[in-house]
């Protein structure tokens, strides 16, 4: 099967452009917000021994499937599966693919919505003097409020919205290019100020020490479904992304400078938040707390504490933009390519359904916090059907596409540039993608929905 062309579609204008706006979408809430508690649950050093692993073991192959699949068919999520397996159901997986982009963005807003109140919060200096168990009470009252959640959410989905207008030159990359380079700055000088806390030692120890005795099954498949939730595989983010990649780029160096960049930054996250958490002898352990209760504690003792307490829920609001463009993204490139919807009224209507389903979700911390499915809330229900079933699910058979169904001579044109390009490891690749993932991520998931 011949490749097809880009065309007349939009797409990324450079190599920079693409590892922004790639690097931003996997690295978002799950590496800033998610990565520290995770680390803090699971031991510390062991799980990020052993997602380190995983990320290069699974990881780099998952995602170079996806950015393959999406250059290949040069299509959204649904289009490409539909173009490279015609008159087959693979096309399902897109789907798949897109309804998990939906729920997610529709529950991410509501915490996304969360980061923009506690950046206001650290401006207006609200932490200062107050005890943690205040701090806990001002997290649990805005939370389960019904009308400032709400405020904020719509706002954070109108900032994902407006850069979404622009297109994937003028939008997209034009943003990310500006946005990802503001962060590192940002969590380079909060990982900075926490070293020079007294007892920063600790943390570092907690973070990069491993205690071999902490790893059990339990670590290792809580690494593994953190490796597939931080590099955004299965929700058809790097399969719309990929089909923007220009022919000439090389998407085998791509998806290894995402996966590096990614992983830096989470592992950044882990040195400005642990030897901070350590230097005042609070739990690692805390939980999703972490962020919007622990740290608020830590910023109003710290000296120049209202200054970093700024930067950091500033890096957050970032984090949290760069991964909804690339998750709303994926819906409107549907839109606009399948049911030929203009950008912009595509991106009203996916933004207003979102954010539609999205209230429900934050309004069931508080008013609806009595509806649930089993012992889900409605919030529950969306992250659990996504992160749980979807994702793994749609990782497990991209995959198995690349890896059994799509022709070899297709995979190794596609990697090679058309022959231009060496492929050095491309038999460790396709053995990967055969054997070793398919059985990881079947594993991931029956161990998300308790079987296993």
């Amino acid at each position: 099967m011949s490749a097809p062309e880009l065309g007349g579609r939009d797409g990324f204008t450079s190599k920079f452009g693409i590892l922004c706006a790639a690097a931003g979408s996997a690295v978002g809430l799950g590496n800033i917000w998610r990565f520290p508690y995770v680390v803090g649950e699971s031991g510390g050093a062991a799980f990020l021994l052993i997602y380190l692993g995983l990320v290069v073991l699974l990881g780099i192959p998952v995602m170079l499937s996806e950015l393959l699949i999406g250059r290949r068919g040069q299509r959204n999520a649904f289009g490409s599966f539909r173009l490279l397996a015609p008159g087959k159901k693979w096309w399902l997986v897109g789907v798949m693919g897109i309804a998990a982009a939906f729920m997610i963005l529709a529950f991410y807003s509501t915490i996304a919505g969360w980061t923009l109140e506690y950046l206001i919060k650290a401006f207006s200096n609200s932490f200062s003097g107050k005890s943690s168990d205040e701090l806990g009470a001002m997290f649990q009252v805005f939370h389960t409020q019904a009308f400032r959640p709400l405020v904020w959410q719509v706002i954070f989905m109108a900032m994902t919205a407006g850069i979404i207008l622009g297109g994937v030159r003028k939008g997209i990359e034009k943003y990310t290019k500006v946005l990802m380079p503001f962060l590192v700055v940002l969590l380079l000088i909060m990982a900075i100020r926490a070293l020079t806390l007294p007892g920063a030692m600790g943390g570092l120890s907690f973070l990069f020490k491993p205690d071999f005795s902490e790893i059990n099954s339990r670590v290792f498949l809580s690494a593994l479904g953190q490796a597939f939730f931080s590099l955004s595989i299965g929700m058809g983010t790097l399969i719309t992304y990929g089909s923007y990649i220009n022919k000439k780029n090389n998407l085998n160096n791509i998806a290894i400078e995402v996966s590096v960049v990614d992983t830096l930054i989470a592992i950044l996250a882990g040195v400005a938040i642990f030897p901070a958490v350590f230097a005042f002898g609070l739990d690692p352990a805390e939980g999703p707390g972490l962020i919007f209760h622990v740290l608020p504690n830590i910023f109003q003792q710290m000296p120049g504490g209202y200054f970093f307490a700024v930067i950091f829920f500033l890096l957050l609001v970032i984090a949290a933009l760069t991964s909804s463009i690339s998750i709303l993204e994926v819906v409107v490139a549907y839109l606009v390519e399948e049911l030929k919807i203009v950008r912009s009224k595509a991106t009203l209507l996916a933004t207003v359904a979102a954010l539609f389903v999205g209230l429900f979700c934050t309004l069931s911390f508080g008013a609806l916090k009595d509806v649930t499915l089993g012992s889900l809330s409605i919030f529950g229900v969306l992250d659990f059907t996504a992160s749980n079933i979807l994702l793994p699910l749609g990782g497990l058979f991209i995959v198995l596409f690349v890896g059994w169904y799509l022709k070899d001579s297709d995979v190794k044109d596609e990697l090679s540039n058309g022959g231009l390009l060496k492929l050095k490891i491309y038999r460790l690749f396709r053995f990967v993608l055969r054997f070793i993932a398919p059985v990881a991520i079947a594993i991931v998931f029956m161990h998300s929905i308790g079987l296993i």
